[in-house]
């Protein structure tokens, strides 16, 4: 079965493109589900090299928090979801006593749909200036974090690679974590959906933007990616729309029925390239974001700087961890 053409960040759905309308599942890639009233946990395993061609991704794990009210303002949710957020970092293993760890939040501090790395830099606790003062090498109740925002090559003229290699070079953490927006193929997962992955990340991809990966093998050490899709491709959105508008004529109208069934049994990567191609005149390289993002962003930074701070810092939990946001 040949992969559709739609792109998405998230491995959840890069796997659903691929088994979409069929029970198939890919050899190379174990696929784990939890679901509760709240949130559906799903786990996937890129295993070996023919899991990474059919998936698009590099082999490693991708955890996927799916919390379809995250962007309802219900406190006690976030505060939920912030906590199995840092259950599962501390899963990965990843985070070991006496670690350096510098958290790096990639993306566009200027423009909402890509500011939720930098706004979770600005809410992380960082405690690496205690460990340098004081000469410290270890401490039971917090981590040796430090945290920066590298910026976008448009605003800085400096890959980001490059600036946070050279940080990496200087300090040599233990451990990275990478912070950024992310691209989703579906409407119904922007700002709704979080996603962890022990493969490094690409800044910009979601976009068409693709710079130079941060990973092991460009840094040297393990990278932890945590993202959330803030935006998705105007053809995406149209694709989706023209899905639920047929779904729909089909079950109402008898009449030119047999015109929506045509339409209906083209292909998924047929369907998207007729839809870019009727857009691109138009609306060529357009992404759509929800009305409110900045608010959204504000509120999202604060659930994954929270489960930061849970899952790097020994002494801290979730009834003390409000008190160190700035």
């Amino acid at each position: 079965m040949k992969m559709k053409s739609i792109y998405t960040d998230l491995a959840v759905e890069s796997r659903e493109m691929y088994s979409e309308g069929n029970d198939v599942e890919i050899e190379g890639v174990s696929v784990d589900v939890e679901e509760t009233e709240n949130y559906t946990i799903t786990r996937i395993e890129i295993i070996n090299k023919n899991g990474m061609e059919k998936m698009k991704k590099p082999v490693g794990k991708y955890i996927t928090i799916d919390v379809p009210r995250l962007d309802s303002g219900d406190q006690d949710l976030k505060d939920e979801i912030s906590q199995v957020l840092a259950k599962e970092i501390k899963a990965l293993g990843y985070n070991k006593p006496n670690s350096k760890i510098l958290i790096v939040g990639l993306g566009n501090w200027n423009v909402s749909p890509d500011a939720l790395g930098p706004k979770v830099v600005e809410r992380v606790l960082v405690t690496r200036q205690f460990f340098v003062n004081y000469n410290k090498e270890f401490d039971d109740t917090m981590a040796n974090v430090a945290a920066m925002a590298p910026g976008v090559m448009g605003v800085t003229g400096i890959e980001s690679l490059d600036i946070v290699k050279g940080i990496v070079d200087k300090i040599k953490p233990d451990l990275l974590i990478a912070v950024d927006a992310l691209a989703s193929r579906k409407m119904n997962r922007v700002s709704k959906t979080i996603q962890i992955a022990d493969t490094g990340i690409s800044p910009g991809s979601g976009i068409g933007n693709k710079r130079m990966a941060l990973n092991k093998e460009t840094l040297g050490i393990p990278v932890i990616a945590i993202g959330i899709p803030t935006v998705v491709n105007a053809a995406t959105m149209v694709n989706d729309t023209l899905d639920l508008i047929l779904e729909t004529l089909k079950q109402e109208a008898e009449v030119g029925k047999e015109f929506y069934n045509l339409l209906d049994d083209l292909s998924e990567e047929d369907k998207y390239s007729l839809i870019v191609e009727v857009l691109n005149p138009f609306m060529a390289n357009t992404i759509v974001t929800p009305k409110d993002i900045d608010v959204t962003i504000d509120d999202l930074s604060i659930v994954v700087a929270n489960g930061l701070n849970i899952a790097l810092h020994p002494g801290i939990d979730l009834k003390d961890v409000n008190r160190y946001l700035r």
